[in-house]
């Protein structure tokens, strides 16, 4: 629908009207040149030149075309399919090409009216279903929270889920934190009468042991439908392509509905990844026996780092600091007081000292020692310090003051500071943190000082260090120029319910204070030394020079071979100053790695393990959980029906009155002189006129 408006009142179209019979009149009235030739060309010319004018003045007045536009926009239908694991052992051979052609079927029917798209959940969400049933996982969970995401501001119609109603990871999507707002329609795949079957359900370890230590397995197994059968329960230990029993306990089934908790203590006896498989003897009729056995891998750490709290009396961040490192399983953390007797401070690795040097404790002697066994340290500056004594003890900041007044500051991070890596997260959220307190004075960082946070009091940026980081005679200092870090603690979970920005601060920073110094030029570095099997491998490579300063010129190669020798070769690529390689997903197994690059006539070397163990989860629960989808459908208003009525889908949901389409209008406005046909009007008139004035002898 058009509609034309003026930006001037319509009614001085007339003087435009005037103004071009007013012009024709005086052109052609008394003009006797085209009289005697053809007698009414005058009149002819004047309708013209009368025409021309009246549109180019009506222009003027700045008129406005108005149009309103209508979209009818369809609803959305989501076809998602799960291409778990466990819903592929339900559709095989000719019953999968059954359910292929009867899906391919409702979404022809679904497309006449609908805006259809399709998903396949399982691992991830992603566009387009293949029905290969490879993912090793299934989140339902995600399932509705991606289908809200990119769907909830479009007219959302329906959602149809294709499942066997089976999830190990997320929680029932029926209690997700966010709402669709179409009814779920469900495809109940699979068969929910249970089956002779016995399951290894869990094997709950630790991921992280120690040399030397003790430690226990807590294995659950269950048991459906196999009543007096016998079976054993046997633990494996696996070191390449050698397999030795080390323990067997016999099992007697003693219901038709089993389970049972056996707890087996092992000893880490060997430095690395420790591979494992537990195992069920297998039954007679078993449905299957996929599910008998797992592999699990448990890193096998050298020793511990010990770190000492060291403070001169006590203090609420002695407790923040101890619970947030005692989150790494590399650490042992020990807090002591400077006046305690018989302390060792040689049997650390690292000390933290709060608030020492203080006027009360000096601390000399422990420098001393901390000096001569090059034992690192982070000085936590509090109200108690005695600043000229730490001025003297550490050469990174130096501080004009004595404690007695007291700033609030929080922390920013130095954009300049490079030596370790703070996520962008923590760059943003840390300088919204409670305020710490430091002591009032002048404090500057010396040349040798690496800044990490900068303090900020109030809404002022300034130059002052908050935490600076550095070395002293080859040994690596920290100093915190505050105290009041269980602020941040208490404040980081108040906003997050969690530790992770405070947690990361000081673990990053301990971490690179604490770790030995290691002076080989070329080192590769994985992110843990346990992948699971879809998750690609990514190695980090640094390569340096003889200043020890980062360089990227040569091609570093990597060769992987697994226990059987299977060999992958890759080149590195170059990112920055360093190097990088997506070696990708990996098949299961213990890997061995080999770097080499060839620098000013040297040949480095660089080696290295890891493993890449399989995810079961889906071959743990061979009942399908028709439950789950009919709570979904009940829940949204939709409903749930079997393989063999799919088909019905299309009908039900074209009978769903919630299920309609959207009608958007919108009103476009453009001015009447951008229409290129008025220009072409003017043309034709102006253009006529001339040739008629030509064609009869007039110019």
């Amino acid at each position: 629908m058009l509609d034309l408006s003026f930006q001037y009142p319509a009614w001085f179209l007339i003087f435009c009207a005037l103004l071009g019979l007013g012009y024709a009149l005086l052109l052609y009235y008394r003009d006797s040149t085209f009289r005697e030739r053809a007698p009414r060309l005058n009149v002819l010319l004047g309708v013209l030149r009368w025409l021309s004018v009246t549109i180019i003045a009506a222009l003027l007045l700045a008129p406005l075309l108005k149009s309103l536009l209508v979209e009818t926009k369809k609803p959305v239908v989501v076809l998602a399919q799960d291409q778990s694991e466990s819903t592929g052992l339900e559709l095989q051979g000719q019953a999968l090409e059954t359910y292929r052609a009867n899906w391919q079927g409702l979404r022809d029917q679904l497309a006449e009216q609908y805006e259809v798209h399709e998903v396949a959940f399982g691992d991830e969400v992603r566009e387009g279903v293949n029905f290969q049933f490879t993912d090793k996982v299934t989140n339902l969970s995600q399932l509705v929270r991606s289908v809200y995401d990119l769907y909830s501001g479009q007219n959302l119609g329906a959602v149809v889920l294709a499942s066997d109603g089976i999830y190990n990871e997320g929680s029932n999507p029926a209690y997700t934190d966010v709402k669709l707002n179409a009814p779920v329609y469900s495809i109940a795949i699979g068969d929910t009468t249970p089956k002779k079957d016995l399951v290894l359900k869990r094997v709950f370890h630790n991921k992280i042991v120690y040399l030397g230590d003790q430690f226990t397995l807590q294995v659950d197994v269950a048991a459906n439908n196999a009543a007096g059968a016998q079976t054993a329960l046997s633990v494996i230990k696996i070191e390449g392509d050698q397999r030795q029993t080390i323990q067997n306990i016999p099992l007697s089934i003693t219901g038709n509905d089993f389970f049972i908790t056996k707890e087996i203590t092992l000893e880490a006896t060997k430095p690395g990844v420790a591979q494992y498989a537990v195992r069920l003897v297998g039954i007679n009729g078993e449905a299957s026996e996929s599910n008998n056995s797992r592999e699990i891998f448990i890193d096998v750490l050298d020793a511990r780092q010990k770190i000492l709290l060291l403070a001169n009396s006590p203090h609420p961040d002695l407790s923040a600091i101890k619970q947030s490192l005692e989150g790494n399983k590399n650490y042992a953390v020990s807090i002591a007081y400077a006046g305690d007797p018989g302390l060792d401070v040689s049997r650390f690795d690292f000390v933290v000292l709060h608030s020492l040097p203080s006027r009360t404790n000096n601390i000399e002697g422990i420098l001393n020692t901390l000096n001569s066994k090059q034992i690192p340290r982070l000085f936590v500056a509090g109200l108690q310090t005695h600043f000229q004594a730490l001025n003297r003890a550490q050469n990174l900041v130096t501080m004009q003051g004595e404690g007695v007044q007291t700033d609030d500051v929080q922390g920013i991070v130095s954009s300049k500071f490079a030596s370790f890596s703070l996520s962008p997260r923590l760059t943003e959220e840390l300088p919204k943190f409670n305020p710490v307190v430091c002591a009032f004075g002048n404090s500057s960082a010396l040349p040798s000082a690496q800044v990490v946070l900068y303090k900020r009091i109030g809404r002022i940026n300034t130059e002052a260090p908050l935490l600076a980081v550095g070395e002293q005679n080859g040994i690596k200092t920290g100093v915190f120029m505050a105290e009041g870090l269980w602020k941040w603690r208490l404040f980081d979970f108040l906003q997050h319910q969690n530790h992770e920005i405070f947690d990361e601060f000081l673990g990053k920073s301990v971490q690179y204070l604490a770790l030995k110094e290691d002076k080989r030029k070329f080192r590769i570095n994985l992110d843990k030394n346990i992948y699971n099997e879809n998750e690609p491998v990514v190695f980090g490579a640094e390569l340096y020079n003889d200043n020890y300063e980062l360089t990227n010129e040569p091609d570093v190669a990597l060769s992987v071979r697994n226990a059987e020798g299977k060999e992958y070769t890759y080149t590195f690529n170059k990112i920055g100053k360093g190097y990088t390689l997506n070696a990708g997903i990996l098949p299961t197994g213990s890997y061995t790695y080999k770097g080499n690059v060839n620098f000013n006539g040297q040949n480095l070397t660089a080696e290295g393990r890891f493993s890449v163990r399989a995810i079961q989860l889906e071959l743990f629960e061979t009942t399908a959980n028709h439950a789950v989808l009919r709570q979904l459908s009940k829940q949204y208003g939709g409903e749930t029906v079997s393989v063999a009525y799919m088909g019905s889908i299309a009908e039900k949901i074209k009978n769903n009155a919630v299920v309609k389409p959207v009608i958007y209008q919108t009103t476009q406005t453009n001015p009447l002189i951008n229409l290129k046909w008025i220009f072409a009007l003017l043309a034709v008139l102006l253009g006529l006129e001339w040739f008629l004035r030509r064609y009869y002898g007039a110019y």
